[in-house]
């Protein structure tokens, strides 16, 4: 960084961020956690857009973009998906698919000090299989966990899962201590969700709600070549063009899932000093995004009215206006990424403004309708003012409604209070992990984030989604899933838009953050300054 970027960082840091609250514990009573790189040794700093309501992903999806600099999983995955080691060192998986064997790695610490075991695999889960909104369909053919010893986990299934193996990441399944969790506990509201204990390169330190959360070098890892910093601050930064600014100015390092606003892209490009992949989401390809219906709701549970809404929806200009072409459209919730799964036809229901009034007053709504819209962040606005003004044309009014994560997931999972839900959702490294917790009718489950929120229930589709869970045939799972998009794109329990276009940006001086295909949302022990 150049003394001139010095300067205008701290400059913009004191005059745009003074009403930030004051920090204590590593920065000291006051500081800022941008000015801590001369205090604090090796210092990343990364940016997100909005503040989840956990930093631990073992029963909170919405947590992924922290879990793993503190808690691990058994396995990684590189570029091309294959798993390497991890917390299991070793592991076989039987001809007929129904036995998984672990070997553990051995000498591994908590951070609190306490050993690793197979005990802690088999609870970790055995709890997420019941909380965890993609795992209650990844696990649900586990029927015993055996521990035979202290470093050996056995999984018996009574079918296969053909993606089983690729379920242990960190940020997919943390493993988590057992012994911090007591038997009347509940995972959801557990205070190590919010503090985490790992096992992983770095220990969590602080979280100062609507500023920032720090990590710390662990240094009793069972890797002693990890991690390369001392120090990850996370910085919740919700106005995207503050965003551009902090990377312009280096307050920020580093940050995915393109956190800035795609009219900006070029612009940083030309600095000189910012870098740009989308090498890393092999494992959670880019977002389906969306907008869901509740189905509970009096009016959304008419089959017009939902095809009125979706006669209202231009995917292409949406791409054009709104993504700057840097997305990609798509009317089934299965992302182009997953070529051999995702069904390339249009929706049943074009962009046609009138046949949406048609359909309205055959609903008995002739003079309209008003519909709230809850969503995250100044990113998903824009989108949301979008399909307002598009909606209004045919007599539909759109109240939009902004919050945080938190609030938005009490409103939409807890209390299901809500009409109309613009999301963000991660499909995964398979549609039966990330798209079937959104129409299986199981996972309808008051209070889990990201699962069936809509409450769609269709029994042909809950039988195809059973059957392309357990085939190990891959061209008869490709026809399910075929069957299953085009039976949802027809009842539109929600209305997938565009597949999201990724980039993590970096500052020049920032190496090696992406060294797998879980990229960002893998543990970062491997990121160094240069």
């Amino acid at each position: 960084m150049t003394d001139r970027q010095s300067k205008l960082s701290r400059r913009q840091l004191l005059a745009g961020l003074a009403a930030a609250p004051a920090t204590a514990g590593l920065f000291g009573a006051g500081v800022i956690p941008s000015i801590a790189r001369a205090q604090s040794g090796t210092v990343v700093t990364m940016v997100a857009p909005y503040e989840a309501p956990a930093l631990l992903s073992f029963v909170n999806t919405s947590s992924l973009i922290w879990s793993a600099h503190v808690s691990e999983g058994l396995l990684e995955f590189d570029f091309d998906m294959n798993p390497t080691p991890l917390l299991a060192t070793e592991w076989d998986v039987a001809e007929d698919g129904l036995t998984y064997t672990f070997k553990l790695r051995e000498g591994v610490k908590w951070h609190d000090g306490e050993d690793f075991t197979s005990a802690d695999v088999k609870f970790s889960i055995e709890t997420a299989a019941q909380y965890h909104s993609r795992n209650r369909t990844t696990y649900s053919k586990i029927t015993e966990i055996e521990t035979p010893d202290d470093h050996t986990v056995i999984l018996h299934l009574s079918e296969p899962t053909p993606f089983l193996l690729k379920a242990f990441s960190s940020m997919e399944s943390p493993i988590v201590p057992s012994h911090l969790y007591g038997p009347d506990e509940n995972p959801l509201t557990h205070p190590n969700n919010t503090a985490p204990i790992g096992t992983g390169a770095y220990r969590f330190k602080e979280w100062v709600r609507g500023s920032h959360a720090v990590w710390e070098k662990n240094p009793d890892y069972w890797n002693p070549d990890l991690p390369m910093v001392d120090t990850l601050v996370a910085r919740f930064i919700t106005d995207p063009s503050a965003r551009t600014i902090a990377f312009e100015t280096g307050d920020v390092d580093l940050g995915y899932r393109t956190p800035v606003p795609f009219r900006d892209l070029e612009r940083l490009q030309e600095t000189g000093f910012i870098e740009m992949t989308d090498q890393g989401y092999a494992y959670d390809p880019p977002n389906i995004i969306i907008v869901e219906a509740n189905l509970r709701d009096e009016i959304l549970s008419n089959l017009k009215v939902r095809q009125a809404i979706a006669h209202c929806i231009d995917r292409e200009m949406i791409n054009r206006v709104v993504f700057f072409n840097y997305a990609q459209p798509s009317a089934t919730p299965v992302v182009p990424y997953h070529a051999d799964f995702h069904l390339d036809e249009p929706s049943p229901y074009a962009y046609d403004i009138d046949a949406a009034q048609a359909l309205l007053a055959e609903a008995g709504y002739s003079d309209g309708i008003t519909l709230t819209m809850e969503y995250v962040g100044d990113d998903q606005r824009i989108l949301g003012e979008f399909l307002r003004a598009a909606m209004s044309r045919a007599g539909i009014t759109i109240e939009l409604r902004g919050q945080d994560m938190g609030t938005l997931i009490s409103r939409v999972y807890g209390d299901q209070d809500y009409q109309l839900h613009l999301a963000s959702i991660s499909n995964l490294f398979d549609p039966q992990v990330g798209v079937q917790r959104l129409y299986y009718s199981p996972n309808i489950i008051q209070g889990v984030a990201f699962s069936n929120g809509t409450g769609y229930t269709n029994a042909e589709v809950d039988d195809w989604l059973e059957a392309a869970s357990v085939s190990l045939d891959h061209a008869e799972r490709i026809e399910l899933w075929a069957q299953i998009q085009r039976k949802v794109m027809e009842d539109v329990p929600s209305f997938p838009i565009v597949m999201a276009a990724w980039q993590t940006i970096s500052n020049s001086r920032i190496a090696d953050h992406t060294t797998n295909a879980e990229g960002f949302e893998g543990s970062l022990a491997r990121v160094r300054i240069v």
